[in-house]
């Protein structure tokens, strides 16, 4: 059957607008409908391959490329100022003619070509009066671009998770559990002052299990391939039961590392889903998600929880006037139910408001150790006073206002993986084809950092986001 996609770098408008009038919204790696919950888009990171750069013909006067709201003058590498083009001036003597053109806008790229340009000495003439308004059309651009970019929240450091399970192949997770590997030992120095010892050799074996699924899927022989896979299922298996029972004594703790076994948890229920899916094994790797999404899920939240206090207030304290705002803090709320807005927040926070101003200390006697341990604290002689602990404290709270924003990206990036195998085999191809998709006339802009994936009409998919 014809594949009934359209795979392009460019954003289409409908889908900006969309964003923009919160008919659709972005949920992980996907865009869907608002209100009935189809996808319209999957949001992919391109591959690492090597893709054609931007050709840019001899006769252009300029070929501006945006990648972001950064401007990049290449082609005569002339800046788009009044003195790059008082210099470009110099070299283009007897040319009679200029054209602004050109101007393609994808959702995360622009390419902005002034092209065919011929200007005489005449045309210079007019060159200072015209910039302005060229200057004005290319920061409308740039800032169209920044709010398709807003619109999406889209950051790379956002989740330890790709946005695609297409491109979270066994090599990247390996990379990122060497990561949180490093991040555990870097914490070993703080558990070891409230004498808690922490178990890494478990990751050893994550690492082998990896390594026998990536020996697995590169031996030619069907039945050498299956065997090996099912054999780092397993491994992959008892992982699960591990980091989930490190996960929930961690968080029983309310310990600073909850988040980075929990991460592990994930890790270790997407190598299982990609072994299935290496094989083709489409209903298993659903069902595995699925089973993942409710196990990481129920203890995302009560970590999310913890990270909240006592009270909530905390994160609008004037101190955090300039990071923290009530929009940010429903957005958590919105995660753990999608009902409440900002108003409904705010009540629930009227009376914290008020608590928090009347008993500060009462507060920061509460707080989670997962936010600050009063070993962390240097104080005098008698160890920290109340004042160095509430300095410590409200200068913790963005960051761990960081992990909870993170730790839920990462879920939603997770169980959005759901929609990936529920397209495969509602649309009839492999997951090898699906690898492969990629623009087939499209030539990949210069920092590119997406690529979208667009069914000819919205797929109705089993709610799992």
């Amino acid at each position: 059957m014809s594949i009934p996609l359209t795979v392009t770098f460019q954003l289409a408008s409908w889908i900006v607008k969309g964003l923009q009038d919160g008919t659709l919204v972005r949920v992980g790696g996907v865009i869907i409908n608002a209100t009935s919950k189809h996808i319209v888009t999957w949001l992919r990171e391109p591959n690492n391959s090597s893709v054609p750069a931007l050709s840019s013909s001899p006769n252009n006067l300029l070929n501006l490329v945006f990648s972001g709201a950064n401007l990049v003058a290449s082609g005569a590498n002339a800046a788009a100022t009044r003195q790059g083009l008082a210099d470009v001036s110099g070299r283009l003597g007897g040319v009679e003619q200029t054209s602004l053109g050109n101007i393609a806008v994808s959702g995360v790229n622009l390419i902005g070509t002034v092209a065919n340009a011929a200007i005489s000495g005449k045309g210079f003439a007019d060159v200072n009066g015209r910039l302005d308004g060229i200057e004005n059309q290319l920061g409308e651009i740039g800032q169209n671009l920044q709010l398709t970019q807003g619109i999406l929240q889209v950051t790379t450091a956002a989740s330890i998770l790709n946005l695609g399970v297409s491109v979270i192949g066994f090599a990247v997770i390996a990379q990122r559990l060497n990561e949180l590997e490093k991040r555990l030992k870097q914490a070993e120095k703080l558990l070891n002052k409230v004498n808690r010892k922490i178990d890494l050799s478990f990751y050893a074996n994550f690492r082998a299990a990896i390594e026998l699924a990536i020996n697995a899927f590169t031996m030619t022989k069907p039945e050498n391939r299956r065997s090996s896979a099912l054999q780092a299922i397993n491994r992959f298996l008892e992982a699960e039961h591990i980091y989930t029972e490190f996960t929930d004594i961690e968080i029983e703790q309310k310990s600073q590392i909850a988040d980075e076994y929990l991460l592990t948890l994930s890790l270790a229920y997407l190598a299982e889903a990609r072994c299935y899916l290496e094989l083709e094994e489409h209903d298993t790797a659903r069902r595995r998600f699925q089973e993942g999404a409710k196990v990481i899920r129920s203890r995302i939240h009560k970590y999310v929880e913890i990270l909240l206090t006592s009270n909530p207030a905390a994160y609008l304290h004037p101190q955090l006037k300039d990071q923290i705002d009530l929009r940010r803090l429903t957005r958590i709320y919105q995660w753990i139910d999608p009902t409440l807005d900002e108003n409904a927040v705010f009540e629930l926070q009227r009376k914290n408001l008020f608590k928090i101003a009347k008993d500060p200390e009462k507060w920061l006697d509460s707080i989670p150790a997962a936010i600050l341990t009063r070993v962390e604290v240097e104080g005098g002689w008698f160890g920290p006073s109340q004042d160095d602990l509430n300095q410590e404290a409200y200068k913790r709270l963005p960051q761990a206002f960081e992990v909870m924003e993170s730790m839920i990206e990462t879920n939603r990036r997770f169980e959005a993986y759901q929609t990936e195998v529920q397209a495969i085999s509602q649309l009839g191809i492999s997951f090898h084809d699906w690898l492969k998709l990629t623009p087939s006339t499209e030539i990949k802009p210069d920092g590119a950092e997406l690529m979208y994936i667009i069914p000819s009409k919205p797929l109705e998919l089993q709610p799992s986001i």
